[in-house]
């Protein structure tokens, strides 16, 4: 009997360790989730306000034979638009926004064979195409342009490649 009742004791004790362990990892996972559901995550017009930017910066660069800057541009307009799919896939904004890809492919055409004519062009058909994108999701008044005045008067987009 008092085997029985040792084992018993044991099992006992390990069940309530095993409880007491489960009960801590649950609560770290409930922490865990919490932290996740408050965590920042830009809005999609914070998104589209870097893409924006990028937009004008892009053109200056182009304007200026700046390839190597109008690469760089390029690719923070890509970038964004991929994080916009990572943490925005629940808009249909987000799923239009592929609508842009081929317009993007000729201004990196143009970059890579450092076409000034061509640039203008490309980036002219995506500055329409950003638009006609606007217009099918309800934002047609949120109308871009080709920009005239260098967002930024602090960087110097005439530089040409070092």
């Amino acid at each position: 009997m008092k085997i029985i009742t040792l084992i018993a004791l044991v099992f006992i004790i390990f069940a309530g360790c095993g409880q007491s362990s489960n009960d801590k990892l649950q609560n770290k996972i409930t922490m865990l989730e919490h932290k996740l559901d408050s965590a920042y995550t830009p809005g999609f017009g914070e998104f589209m306000t870097n893409i924006q930017i990028h937009h004008a910066k892009l053109w200056f660069a182009g304007q200026n034979e700046n390839w190597k800057l109008a690469d760089f541009e390029l690719k923070e307009i890509e970038e964004n638009i991929d994080n916009l799919k990572k943490f925005r896939s629940d808009r249909k904004e987000t799923q239009m926004v592929i609508m842009i890809n081929p317009q993007l492919d000729s201004i990196n055409l143009s970059i890579q064979q450092k076409s000034p004519a061509l640039f203008k062009t490309a980036f002219t058909s995506l500055t329409n195409r950003c638009n006609t994108c606007h217009k099918l999701v309800n934002y047609g008044f949120n109308e871009v342009k080709i920009p005239d005045t260098p967002p930024f008067s602090n960087q110097e987009f005439n530089v040409k490649d070092r």
